[in-house]
């Protein structure tokens, strides 16, 4: 088994890292302070292709695999989790249309998504469904000419930017999930309202918000698959974007990480770098041991994806030993910083606070668990 990254993965590797580094850095702070959203350096990012890096060239995307997304992902969050999760957002929309759409869907909603002319928001949440997505009330009802959707949507990433949205309503509210369809609203059609950036714990310069559909008229050509096969889709694509995040999580963790170092090397207590201490050492050692192995089963739900093997459970357990690793490494690295790290000198503490949201997006850990344990379950009921 080959662990290390082709040729091609390297070079993306350092061209993303590059990016990061001279775009994002600079800025960072000052937009988590100020709740400014990178509009700059996401622009940048179409153009470098990794808004549509997984899809194919005829399409206007990258052509390339999804190992070489999650290292994308890893780079990005390593500086910037709200850059990540920007295009996290984006490549789920996107990513639901390629999967579920038609071709006609394909050609005419994917070229500028991947292109990155347009961003991309995927709409499931719900003020009162956010783990029981099922329990979602956002209606869609049919029409002469197509459907018309209400309802409530929250925590949208992208949400007050996107010029394309995929919807998950419910046109029979008695199937329950099984009525649930996905649909594309385009634009901003009569109707659609966008809430203002959500305040937040942390990931202040991502665009989160609330988006609002009053009778919003959709083509009956933009709903995707069967009617009732929204549910289904959506369970789909949280195994994709639970990969992402995973390679969120990694990359804030390498961020905790490095920046811990970094620090251990140049503060001196007593007279000695703190990194001369056992104390400091096995922080610094559990830290690099969560984060490998985090990034490990990372990359085998991406290869299992990749193959179109079924990665369900993979992708669950990668999300949650991902999630709470970067969490440990959060207050691993505000501990050895001590008061530093509690102050907004340094960036572990926008990593820790950034961090949490892991354990929560796409799936609580507590989800994780119930997915992981119900699959393997299966699986032992048909072995």
């Amino acid at each position: 088994m080959d662990f290390g990254l082709s040729g091609e993965q390297l070079a993306l590797q350092k061209n993303v890292r590059e990016f990061a580094v001279e775009e994002l850095l600079p800025g960072v702070e000052r937009r988590d302070k100020e709740g400014d959203f990178p509009v700059s350096a996401i622009r940048k990012m179409g153009e470098m292709g990794l808004m549509g890096l997984i899809f194919p060239k005829d399409l206007g995307g990258g052509g390339q695999d999804f190992t070489s997304y999650t290292i994308a992902v890893e780079e990005l969050a390593r500086v910037d989790a709200a850059a990540a999760i920007t295009l996290l957002a984006h490549t789920l929309c996107a990513s639901h249309i390629f999967v579920f759409g038609s071709e006609e869907q394909k050609r005419e909603f994917l070229p500028p998504l991947a292109q990155g002319e347009v961003l991309g928001a995927w709409a499931l949440t719900e003020p009162g469904s956010g783990s029981d997505a099922a329990a979602l009330r956002t209606r869609a009802e049919a029409t002469a000419d197509g459907w018309r959707l209400s309802g409530h949507k929250y925590f949208i990433t992208n949400g007050s930017r996107a010029g394309t949205m995929v919807v998950m309503a419910n046109s029979d509210m008695a199937l329950g999930a099984r009525g649930i369809s996905a649909f594309i609203v385009k634009g901003n059609p009569e109707g659609l309202q966008r809430g203002r950036n959500l305040p937040k714990l942390g990931f202040q310069s991502s665009d989160t918000t609330a988006v609002i559909l009053k009778d919003v008229a959709v083509p009956a050509g933009r709903r995707l698959g069967q009617e009732g096969e929204g549910f289904r889709q959506a369970m789909a694509m949280l195994d994709s974007g639970r990969i992402g995040l995973a390679a969120m999580a990694v990359g804030i963790a390498r961020g905790c990480f490095e920046e811990s170092i970094r620090y251990a090397r140049k503060r001196q207590t007593f007279g000695r770098p703190i990194a001369d201490y056992q104390a400091i050492q096995w922080m610094l050692a559990d830290m690099d041991v969560e984060i490998e192995a985090a990034r490990l089963l990372l990359q085998k739900a991406a290869a299992l994806k990749e193959a179109g093997r079924p990665h369900t459970r993979e992708a669950a357990i990668a999300k949650l030993f991902a999630s709470e690793t970067v969490m440990h490494a959060g207050i691993k690295a505000v501990q050895i910083h001590g008061g530093h790290g509690y102050t907004r000198v340094y960036p572990v503490e926008r990593y820790f606070r950034e961090a949490k949201l892991c354990e929560i997006g796409e799936g609580t850990s507590e989800i994780q668990r119930m997915v992981i344990a119900r699959e393997l379950l299966k699986s032992q009921v048909e072995g």
